[in-house]
């Protein structure tokens, strides 16, 4: 279905955070299908003369000009990972058996939002639309704003529509300060980890398996390199007050052509999530050696070094981690509002958020939106009502202040 964002300013704002939710998470949008929700947000936005609207491919950015002296950027991802029996979406009454226990107990006698995207991302999509919508002249902030709603998060980075923003259109994205939506409970969660992904490739001889002497088991090599991966221990790295916990996973193995062949190659995918204590060089540097040469697309190169010295090397994803930038004073003063209304200190982000490209342009960003993390992906995917209004009171009481 296409759907058309609608705003009624008559509405109370509980009601209005509803229906907006509702609206986006009427719309499917998983990856590579972001087209149809990116056409209803910009013509929500070209609604409002205070906004300036552009649009490059399926992310949309709206900005105001009410001549502040600060800026700040309020970006969230319009797609979602597949549909797993999730879509349409519902709301559920309180009892319902579909209410998850924890959110049952914590918000007894509260409606729930059940489906795809409830709690990654389309809660505080719904947020920044009211926002939009509502902070319509200069009296009603302290900053002049950029909405910046954007496609392909949920896959590779070269897909990411931020990405293409920020190296096509860099002047969209200045700021002084961004918040990232990503789910947090209303917390703010500083930085983020980096991650690499890349295939480690064993090479064997093939031959038949009824005469295996005459071959080699590129399956059978593989068994070192999970004996690498079962005997590396990850480590929890604190930078700047914020403790962050690496992780080295294998979670893709593929070998063989056929039932009686012995195989001459086996790859075993694995993905680094590691600490902002690092820059990406020295990351992949810990993986593969600081001179194995190995780049996005340029195929297989020996490991040099690190983890996997010996091994094949193919890279498939890089994408560089975030440092809290929890000491500067836009981003000090909204941790102090946050713990004020929900009593939690800021923590660290664990997986990659694009708080990392803002990162990369200087722009310091945290991470803080509706919804439970550990909810994200799930089947179950679902959101209490009043994490709308939390999320909606703590961007509105700090931007006016």
């Amino acid at each position: 279905m296409t759907t058309e964002i609608t705003f009624d300013r008559a509405a109370t704002r509980n009601d209005a955070l509803n229906t907006l939710l509702m609206q986006l998470m009427n719309e499917y949008s998983v990856s590579d299908s972001e087209g149809p929700l990116a056409d209803a947000v910009e013509r929500f936005l070209n609604g409002f003369a205070h906004l300036t609207v552009h649009r490059h491919g399926d992310t949309v950015v709206a900005s105001t000009d009410f001549g502040k002296p600060g800026r700040v950027l309020l970006a969230g991802h319009i797609d979602t990972v597949p549909v797993i029996d999730n879509f349409p979406p519902k709301w559920l009454e309180p009892g319902d058996p579909l209410i998850r226990a924890e959110i049952a107990e914590n918000n007894a006698g509260e409606r729930v939002l059940w489906g795809r995207g409830a709690t990654d991302m389309k809660p505080s999509d719904a947020v920044m639309l009211y926002l939009a919508a509502t902070l319509d002249d200069a009296s009603r902030t302290n900053y002049d704003l950029t909405y910046i709603f954007y496609d392909h998060e949920e896959v590779e980075a070269s897909k990411n529509g931020l990405r293409k923003v920020v190296e096509t259109h860099p002047d969209w994205v200045k700021g002084d300060f961004a918040i990232i939506g990503e789910p947090t409970s209303c917390g703010i969660e500083g930085g983020c980890n980096g991650t690499i992904r890349f295939d480690v490739i064993c090479h064997g001889v093939a031959a038949h398996s009824a005469r295996a002497w005459m071959g080699e088991n590129a399956i059978h090599k593989a068994a070192e390199v999970l004996n690498r991966l079962n005997a590396y221990e990850p480590q929890t790295i604190t930078v700047e007050g914020l403790d962050y916990r690496e992780g080295l996973n294998a979670t893709l193995i593929s070998g063989g052509k056929g039932t009686n062949v012995i195989p001459d190659e086996c790859r075993i995918h694995v993905n680094y999530r590691f600490a902002p204590d690092k820059t990406l060089a020295e990351a992949k540097a810990l993986m593969i050696g600081a001179d194995a040469g190995a780049e996005l697309g340029n195929g297989e190169h020996a490991a040099t070094g690190g983890v996997f010295e010996g091994f094949g090397i193919e890279m498939k994803d890089e994408s560089p981690a975030a440092r809290p930038g929890m000491d500067t004073p836009l981003a000090q003063s909204l941790a102090a509002l946050v713990k004020d209304r929900t009593g939690r200190d800021p923590q660290a982000k664990m997986g990659w958020t694009d708080v990392a490209r803002f990162s990369q342009l200087s722009v310091p960003a945290v991470n803080l939106g509706a919804g439970d993390a550990l909810l994200a992906h799930k089947a179950d995917e679902q959101i209490p009502e009043s994490q709308l209004t939390d999320l909606a009171d703590i961007l509105e009481e700090w931007l006016s202040r």
